[in-house]
């Protein structure tokens, strides 16, 4: 009997030796071996680049974007395809963020054109103020394919004076079929005013 056991014993002991090594050796196969010697060179080591009068110094204010007003094409997307062509359907919200510390700004009109570029809808008529570092947004619901997978906003905005270019992006989400999918659409500018 006792002699069943240690047998019984030296089994699972070499069982699990033998396991340990196949994964041992598995794991060395899947992990690429590293080196000591790196080829990327630390950026202390990289030479500095020289400063010309045309270069841009990126924490000047003159860099920061100053405007009064702009005109921004933000694309958006009722819905994405997938499959064999299958429509996946999202929601859209639209931002739009005032960066100035200091200033209002004021957004003129919000359009949300189709993928043909036909006017679906106006959603601000009359100004809306935005006071300095606020958002507000623009929702579009998932059930709502009216825009189709080439919509967009047209967003136009005034200041008083020039002031730091609010940020504006679309945002699409959907979690259907158990699954999460969102992404970010920034705006461009495609019309730029200065006083």
């Amino acid at each position: 009997m006792v002699l069943r056991k240690f047998r019984l014993l030296v089994i699972c002991l070499a069982l699990m030796l033998g396991l340990l090594s196949a994964c041992t050796v598995q794991q060395s196969e899947k992990s690429p071996q590293t080196s000591n010697t790196s080829t990327v060179e630390p950026l202390t080591q990289l030479s500095p680049i020289p400063i010309s009068p045309n270069t841009v110094d990126l924490q000047s204010p003159e860099t920061l974007g100053n405007t009064s007003g702009q005109t921004i094409y933000v694309p958006a997307y009722s819905h994405v395809y997938y499959g064999n062509g299958k429509e996946y359907l999202l929601a859209t919200t639209l931002s739009i963020r005032n960066t100035s510390l200091t200033d209002t700004i004021l957004v003129t009109s919000v359009s949300y054109y189709d993928s043909k570029g036909k006017l679906v809808k106006e959603y601000s008529q009359k100004g809306l103020q935005l006071p300095p570092m606020a958002t507000t947004e623009f929702f579009v619901e998932e059930k709502d394919t009216s825009g189709g997978s080439g919509a967009n906003f047209l967003v136009k905005w005034t200041a008083q004076k020039n002031v730091t270019e609010p940020v504006v992006e679309a945002v699409m989400i959907s979690t259907a079929f158990q699954q999460g999918i969102s992404f970010i659409s920034p705006g461009r500018v495609i019309e730029n005013k200065s006083k």
